[in-house]
């Protein structure tokens, strides 16, 4: 009896789908936009806060809305609870998109990036939790670190100007997108103390309006918005963090595509909020709770006291060995092989990278810490520290391979045959091979009489000897 023949092993970051590499380029383009416009807010905040700090401080705690609603907040908390929704709602369409059509939609593949993310949390809270423990601190910040801000890597990419290859981008935006739900469900179980349920009731009854227009196709923003306002405002009053809003609407869309349309209904509206969410609402976020001290006292406290520190440890330590040993494990056990193309190096940048945990850590920061406005700066000051030492090192490792990279972004723009599809794409499609094969023979034709004229002009009587 013949043995069975084995399985081919699956490939880890490997070539992505045209459809998907399209969806992806269009994604990080506006992302990383938005994440330049990220750093000039983070940094126009640290000047406000460290030139003119008693304007920023009167200005975040400015406080304007409908008290009899419930909704009579500062400037700081309207960014956080209010322009974060956005940010979350698109993050949920993302996660949505996906699960049905995009890489986590086959469980097979979906295991390592999920794996990698679940590691790429948990190391970092165990190293934020050891370091306080010992350290006798406070374990309050503990999920602080576990956060990844996809903008603000692609920001470092656009700075330091690497082009990684769509198949590392995808698993980086993967991650982050896993990250999100996660750190979503934190929020949510780990950062609600009092529920008004009569508030939260409310707020489902419209989550499950929102979910029948939807499903019955009705259309106009018009319909949605003010429905969506009403579902945050009830969602805020609940007393769950009003962001959860935001991932339950977007994780409702529908992100398949119908017959006839190019694109699913999830696509478009994500398409239409992703430059709002990137260039306007996380900015704004990092504008109100980015700007704290940096004295050069506070800077050093933050390798003294062992709450900041571990959110430094958990950031640019737990991060990379989460990731990076999640990912390696996760291939182990799946029979999975790493593309030819790649090393194991890149892997590991890429995992430095995603120490970069900007808005949402921020965020977790100032949930954590409650009513110690001292200690929500301290562990501001980590985040941003914490962060801006994971971009250096993910930059100097990214430097070291950039060759490669760029070699690989050409071969995967390369259009030789002027389609609109790369070449690499249509290896198997016999119309490509021949129009490239008319392309050669007209060059063909044009070198042979370059070389005639060249002949031509060697057997003139004056030509040179």
């Amino acid at each position: 009896m013949a043995a069975p023949t084995p399985s081919p092993r699956r490939t880890f970051l490997g070539r992505l789908s045209l459809p998907e590499r399209n969806f992806l380029a269009d994604a990080l383009r506006t992302e990383t936009v938005g994440g330049v416009i990220l750093l000039v807010a983070a940094v126009a905040a640290l000047i406000w806060a460290n030139t003119f700090g008693s304007s920023y401080t009167t200005v975040s705690h400015l406080h304007f809305g409908p008290e009899a609603l419930g909704l009579h907040l500062s400037v700081a908390h309207w960014a956080a609870d209010g322009l974060l929704a956005i940010f979350f709602f698109v993050a949920g369409a993302e996660l949505k998109r996906e699960l049905v059509a995009g890489e986590l939609r086959d469980p097979k593949a979906a295991v390592l990036p999920v794996v990698a993310a679940l590691c790429g949390m948990a190391v970092p809270a165990v190293v934020y939790t050891l370091v306080t423990v010992f350290g006798d601190g406070s374990t309050s910040g503990w999920a602080v670190p576990t956060a990844t801000d996809i903008a603000f890597a692609l920001a470092v990419l656009a700075v330091i100007g690497t082009s990684l290859p769509s198949a590392l981008r995808a698993f980086l935006l993967t991650l982050a997108v896993v990250d999100d739900l996660f750190a979503i469900l934190i929020i949510a179980v780990f950062f609600t103390e009092n529920i008004n349920f009569l508030a939260l009731i409310c707020a489902f009854a419209g989550l499950a309006v929102f979910y029948l227009l939807l499903r019955f196709n009705v259309r106009g923003w018009y319909v949605y918005l003010p429905l969506a306002l009403v579902i945050w405002g009830l969602m805020y009053n609940s007393g769950i963090h009003a962001t959860i809003a935001g991932v339950a609407m977007g994780l409702m869309l529908r992100c398949t595509r119908g017959e006839g349309e190019e694109h699913s209904p999830g696509e478009r509206i994500e398409h239409l909020v992703r430059p709002l969410s990137a260039g306007l609402a996380v900015p704004l976020f990092a504008l109100f709770s980015a700007g704290v001290s940096l004295s050069g006292g506070a800077l050093a406290g933050v390798f003294t006291r062992p709450e900041t520190l571990g959110v430094v440890l958990g950031l640019v330590v737990g991060k990379t060995i989460g990731i990076f040993g999640g990912t390696w494990l996760a291939t182990r056990f799946t029979r999975a092989e790493l593309n030819k193309d790649l090393a194991w190096a890149d892997v590991f940048a890429v995992a430095a990278l995603a120490g970069i945990g900007f808005t949402v850590s921020l965020l977790i920061g100032e949930l954590a810490f409650t009513g110690d406005d001292d200690m929500i700066n301290e562990i501001k000051a980590s985040v941003l520290l914490g962060s801006l030492i994971a971009a250096v090192l993910s930059g100097v490792l990214l430097k070291l391979r950039v060759r490669r990279y760029r070699a690989l972004s050409d071969a995967e723009e390369l259009d030789e045959d002027e389609s609109g599809v790369p070449d690499i794409y249509e290896q198997d499609d016999p119309e490509y091979h021949l129009r490239m094969a008319a392309i050669h023979e007209r060059k063909a034709a044009e070198h042979r009489r370059l070389a005639q004229q060249a002949g031509a002009a060697s057997n003139k009587p004056d030509s040179p000897a």
